[in-house]
């Protein structure tokens, strides 16, 4: 699977322009037939088929968290023998769902950004044991939700905020019934306040490093806060602002030692002209290559918060890093600017 995300575009304009797929991927000629021959509704469902608490899903090892209730879900699409992807969801009693464990097997940018649960689960229990209960976490609101579901922690953002919205490209046609059906889904609706904050969130991340850190400090309320990312949340942000950062990229399979696919990565980056790549595994049969498209989107703060090969996190002097664990950087920031 590979992307890239356009550049100079107006916001207004992005969630028509969506993403400019570059080549393959596996998107079945059914789907895309049923997409622009039947336009209407949101083209896919969430199918539950199995449900009941944590003993139920033992491969999930969510053993940590006994009270909670997991739904397993299927993404259909009509047409199609095979679901598209596959969700765990978390929740406590009546509360709504959040979404735990992606498997997205359509081999295109589908709703959700590709993470591993095994880090997400590391990660919210080193925020139990090493955080102050009375600390605040930022975080992207995806990322935000699960933390507050697993670590107990209050975080900035707890509705389910649905931006950007990813769509693979036969479907962006149908953006409008497709995050309808998703408000739907989740039933986590953010009020404007929690939009606006989201978004400023979002800004502060694409400013250089002492405005952005400044504009999070703003957002904390003076209180002691965290900000937790993930390397795919440069997929995230790019597609927010594809103007101020610049983004593609490209899976790559791992066979042994990661010697030789890092060859072909260094090799893929000169051909394109990219100017930085980063690199999460996904699994242990394949790497997700992040490339920054342009030199400026470098001094982002996201950029320069993440293992780029332009960025140095552990020298970064507007936040101060805490923990790293897979593909998460968290980092305390300051309450004073430095």
């Amino acid at each position: 699977m590979e992307a890239v995300l356009p550049t100079g575009s107006s916001r207004k304009l992005l969630p028509s322009l969506g993403l400019a797929l570059v080549s393959g991927g596996v998107l079945l000629l059914g789907w895309v037939a049923y997409s622009f021959l039947k336009p209407g509704p949101a083209p896919y469902r969430y199918q539950l088929t199995e449900e009941g608490g944590v003993d139920r899903f033992a491969s999930l090892g969510l053993e940590a968290w006994p009270d909670l209730k997991i739904g397993k879900y299927e993404v259909r699409v009509d047409g199609l023998d095979k679901p598209v992807a596959v969700a765990h969801v978390g929740r406590r009693g009546a509360a709504a769902p959040v979404m735990l464990d992606w498997d997205n097997r359509s081999g295109e940018p589908l709703v959700f950004a590709d993470t591993r649960l095994a880090e997400l689960k590391t990660l919210a229990q080193a925020i139990s044991k090493h955080m102050p209960k009375e600390a605040l976490v930022l975080g992207w609101w995806d990322t935000a939700r699960a933390l507050r579901l697993l670590a107990g922690r209050e975080t900035a953002f707890d509705s389910h905020l649905g931006e950007p919205l990813i769509t693979p490209a036969p479907w962006q046609g149908r953006n409008r019934p497709i995050a309808k059906y998703e408000r739907e889904f989740w039933g986590a609706p953010p009020d404007e306040a929690e939009r606006q904050r989201f978004r400023r969130f979002a800004e502060a991340l694409t400013a250089e490093a002492a405005t952005g850190a400044a504009m999070l400090r703003e957002l904390a309320g003076g209180r002691e806060a965290y900000v937790a990312v993930h390397v795919a949340d440069l997929f995230k942000l790019g597609l927010l602002h594809p103007d101020r950062l610049g983004v593609a990229y490209k899976d790559f399979p791992i066979q042994g030692d990661m010697h030789g696919p890092i060859a072909f990565v260094k090799r893929w980056m000169l051909d394109n002209k990219y100017s930085a790549y980063t690199l999460h595994e996904l699994s242990e049969r394949q790497a997700r290559v992040y490339f920054l498209t342009n030199a400026q989107s470098g001094s982002t703060l996201l950029a320069q918060m993440l293992p780029l090969t332009t960025s140095r996190p552990a020298e970064l002097e507007a936040l101060q890093l805490v923990y790293q664990h897979g593909g998460y950087w968290v980092y305390k920031i300051p309450t004073v600017g430095k």
